[in-house]
């Protein structure tokens, strides 16, 4: 990955083979995109809890020129979540989800209703 990548672990120690899948990840979302300016990931284990264990919280923040794409949890409370590969995962297939919107909006590749007025005609 030629861009920036920040890669922060909190409360927990910190992990050559977690890095390597995260850089692994990152450098996939340059497929999607090659505007990305800056990604910081950010992996930390939440606090115990009795019924759900302890999961890991990943988010991933990816700076574009004209935007930021912030994911928090991909899916909150999973059990899946207590590996912090799967939670990994799930993390940038949102990241995934959303650059590919923001892609498809910059091209005007959107969809639009049958018959809604475009914004120039509601402006008269």
């Amino acid at each position: 990955m030629q861009l920036p990548l920040q890669i922060t672990f909190r409360h927990t120690d910190s992990s050559p083979a977690l890095e390597a899948c995260i850089r692994k990840l990152a450098a996939r979302l340059e497929k999607f995109s090659g505007r990305i300016v800056r990604c910081h990931v950010i992996v930390a284990p939440t606090p115990y809890h009795q019924h759900h264990g302890r999961l890991f919280d990943v988010r991933v923040g990816i700076t574009l020129p004209d935007a930021e794409i912030a994911i928090r949890r991909a899916h909150p409370a999973t059990h899946a979540h207590e590996d912090a590969y799967v939670a990994i995962r799930d993390a940038f297939r949102a990241v995934r989800r959303k650059l590919d919107d923001y892609e498809r909006k910059r091209r005007l590749d959107v969809k639009t209703r049958a018959g809604a007025a475009w914004p120039d005609d509601r402006m008269r």
